[in-house]
Formats: structure tokens, C-alpha cells, sequence
């Protein structure tokens, strides 16, 4: 097959709809053949390999290859290359016949990002899946309403607590720390990743001790609350861990997806007898998405895949705190996990990592009310205590809704106003530039 056979027109591959078709950056020297590099990339990800072999016949390649949909340089040069320039940057899309891989995660990354990943200045931006190909998947198996309906809670953000410190104390510990940040009005109490079933705090005591605290306050005040206890163990013992789990009582789980395996996530999400939400943490995600010239982008790994393998609510970065990332990277997250897809559900957006109430009108005006507030240090560090930590990021949520800002709010709410004098406001909140929208 030729290299010019091996081009197609986007219609055409939209017209057969059994394509997978992944976009990618990729910076090459400046005398580079790209039809030939990347029809040699179409092939190494298909059919063939370094040398022709005898039995990728004809058939097979028209069956098989990956066809090259769009090759895109960025500048557009139509007549010469400056001769200054010494490299080359383009995005090219490939499309890739799913039945080479099927409804699966697993080898669907290993096609279109599989050995290309260490080739160099490659990386993947996008991977648009066919109606088709979603079909086997379930995705999550709650979502946003289904959370929304065992908690009771139709319209506001949802607000998450991280327990803090992030490990090395006992259940009895735990469980005075959850209790105080439920009794302030967390609604979602989750573990911290670094903590699973270690010999110091046994994850089965924990959750017999943390749902008994959630009992007890459920029948004092009506609230209720999920737990998301920590399931995080070698593929073999994730579904036993999450079965005896919710044996114990609890009513979520939480894994940390991207060590275990994408795939050990789903196999949770589509098992009938893991009937309660699961929350997606995002420790090792910076490995395969900080890089601008490879890896994949941070929507694929905290967005779209992460849905669509089955999570409910997805934690990850926030602008306005302790992680660096682009503002427009962390609203494209938002929108894989929030927006219409088919039939996939969809997932509650978490922004984390140094969430305090002066970030909640700002998570609110880029994210609407379906979205998840996970703070941990603004809880557990506020100066007047956990319980207070709660209630201040609670008095910023209401506040935002009901359009006040946080510093008129806080005249008449001590527990905000410590928030303040601890840790200041925004610079968007101090001058007002908010426009919240439900």
C-alpha cells in the first residue's frame, strides 16, 4: 500500500464509523518526508513493523492500517521553510480501525500511543471515539444525578473533605476527623490517596468507626454523607477489597486509578455488585500528561477516560491552588467529565489540591453548580478547627449562589472571615468580576 493510499478524507472516515481517530502533536528536523514518517507511524501501530514481512498482505493492510486523516503544520508553510528554522511541529490525526482493539482501554492505548510513545517529540491531544465503539462501554454507573439522589442534594456544588494528615494515624483518629468535618456540612469525606489498609489504620476498622459517625449524625440532623474508603491495592485484590468494603457498610469507594490500571476501575464500575458511586483520584496523572511534547493530554487522562471507564467523580488540579495547570486545560477537563456524551453519564468535575474558600467563587464561574469542591488543609488547618473549616467553605458556597461576595458574607460569619485573614482572597473576587451561573 502506497503512502498516498494510506490518506483518507475525514468524511469518508466519518461516513464508515468504525474508527478510533487519535490526534497528535509532533515536533520533527526540518528535512523530514512527514507523509513518510507518518504513514511509517499509520503502519508501526497496525499492521507492520521495521521491515516487511510476509504475511501483511494486501488484505490485511486494507482491513487493519491506521489511515492518515489529516496532516496539519503549524505555521502553515505552502512554499518554503525559513532557514532559520531548524524543526518542524505538526498536529496529525490517525484513524484506527476499532475492531483492531475493541471496547477496551487497555489495548486501545497501547494502539495509539503505545511504542510511539518513546519515539520522541510526540504526543497524544485527543481521541474521538465512534457511537459505535462507546457502545460497550457503561461508564459511570451514578453520575452527577445519580450522587445528587443519595445525597439529597439537587442543586448546590457538592462540597469533599480530604482527611488530613494524609497518614500515619489510627481509626479512633480518623474518625474524630470525620465526624468534625461532617458536623461543619461536608457531604463527601474521601481518604487521602497515601492511605489504604496499612497495619496502623486497617481500612475495615476505618469504615466500621467512619459510617457509625455518619449514622449517628444522619439521625441528629438529617445530613448524610458518603465515605469514599481507599481500595488501592494490586489488580488482583481490587474488586475483592471494594466487595468487602461495601460488606462493611461503606457507601462509596475511591482508587487510585492510574497506578492500579484504567481497566481495574471499570472492572468496579460494571460489576453489579459494586452498587455504590466510585471517586477517581489522580496520583501519577502528571507522569503521562506535564509534558508539552509527549505523553497525552490532561483531558484524556483525567476526563475522558477516566468517564469513561466508569468513575462518578473525578479529583484533579485546580488553578487556583498548590498544582500548576493552565486554566483552559483544567475547564477542558471539566467539560470531558460534565458535558453530553452519547450515553455515558456524566461524572462530577473535583477540582483539588489547595481548595479554599476563596477559590469557591471562582470553581463556581468556571464550572457551574454540578461540580465537586475537595478541600482538605482548608478544612483541618482553619484556625478554628475542623468543624469550622467546613462551615467556612459551606458560607462560601451559599454565599456565591445567593451572589454576595465572600467579604461582605464574612461580617457576620466568623468562620469565613478566619478563612480570610488566614489565607486572603483571589485578586478576581477582590475586585468583583464573578458572574456565576447555575
Amino acid at each position: 500500500m502506497s503512502e498516498l493510499n494510506m490518506l483518507s478524507i475525514p468524511e469518508q472516515i466519518d461516513a464508515d464509523g468504525d474508527y478510533v481517530i487519535a490526534t497528535y502533536f509532533l515536533e520533527t528536523g526540518r528535512d523530514t518526508d512527514i507523509v513518510k514518517k507518518i504513514s511509517s507511524i499509520a503502519v508501526e501501530q497496525t499492521t507492520g513493523t521495521w521491515v516487511a514481512v510476509p504475511e501483511e498482505t494486501p488484505e490485511v493492510r486494507e482491513k487493519h492500517v491506521a489511515r492518515v486523516v489529516g496532516i496539519y503544520e503549524v505555521p502553515g508553510h505552502e512554499f518554503e521553510i525559513p532557514t532559520s528554522q531548524t524543526s518542524r511541529q505538526f498536529v496529525f490525526q490517525l484513524a484506527y480501525p476499532a475492531i483492531n482493539f475493541g471496547p477496551q482501554i487497555p489495548m486501545l492505548l497501547s494502539t495509539i500511543i503505545g511504542n510511539i510513545s518513546m519515539s520522541g517529540r510526540l504526543k497524544l491531544l485527543d481521541i474521538k471515539f465512534p457511537p459505535t465503539f462507546l457502545e460497550g462501554f457503561q461508564g459511570p454507573k451514578f453520575g452527577v444525578e445519580g450522587v445528587r439522589d443519595i445525597l439529597g442534594i439537587k442543586e448546590r456544588p457538592l462540597l469533599n473533605n480530604m482527611i488530613k494528615p494524609c497518614t500515619g494515624y489510627t481509626p479512633e483518629v480518623g474518625a474524630i476527623l470525620f465526624e468534625r468535618a461532617v458536623r461543619g456540612g461536608v457531604d463527601i469525606v474521601k481518604d487521602d490517596e497515601l492511605i489504604a489498609d496499612p497495619p496502623f489504620c486497617p481500612r475495615l476498622k476505618r469504615i466500621k468507626l467512619y459510617m457509625e459517625k455518619a449514622r449517628q449524625i444522619y439521625e441528629e440532623t438529617g445530613h448524610k454523607v458518603l465515605y469514599a474508603v481507599n481500595v488501592t491495592d494490586g489488580a488482583g485484590k481490587v474488586l475483592d477489597n471494594a466487595k468487602q468494603a461495601i460488606d462493611a457498610g461503606v457507601n462509596a469507594i475511591m482508587i487510585n486509578y492510574l497506578t492500579v490500571g484504567v481497566s481495574a476501575m471499570q472492572a468496579l464500575a460494571e460489576d453489579p455488585d459494586i452498587n455504590v458511586p466510585i471517586l477517581a483520584h489522580l496520583d501519577f496523572a502528571g507522569t503521562m500528561y506535564e509534558s508539552s511534547i509527549s505523553g497525552l493530554s490532561s483531558h484524556l487522562i483525567l476526563g475522558k477516560l477516566a468517564r469513561l471507564a466508569g468513575a462518578d467523580m473525578v479529583v484533579y488540579p485546580s488553578p487556583y491552588g498548590k498544582f500548576p495547570l493552565l486554566r483552559e486545560r483544567y475547564l477542558g477537563i471539566g467539560h470531558h467529565l460534565s458535558s453530553q456524551w452519547c450515553h455515558i453519564k456524566r461524572a462530577f468535575p473535583m477540582p483539588g489540591g489547595g481548595v479554599m474558600p476563596n477559590c469557591v467563587p471562582a470553581i463556581m464561574n468556571d464550572l457551574g453548580f454540578d461540580c465537586i469542591l475537595g478541600a482538605g488543609g482548608a478544612i483541618h488547618g482553619h484556625p478554628m478547627g475542623p468543624v469550622a473549616g467546613a462551615i467556612a467553605m459551606r458560607q462560601a458556597i451559599d454565599a456565591t449562589i445567593k451572589g454576595i461576595r465572600l467579604t461582605e458574607a464574612a461580617k457576620d460569619q466568623p468562620e469565613l472571615q478566619a478563612a480570610i485573614d488566614a489565607w486572603g482572597l483571589l485578586a478576581e473576587e477582590e475586585t468583583g468580576l464573578f458572574d456565576i451561573k447555575g
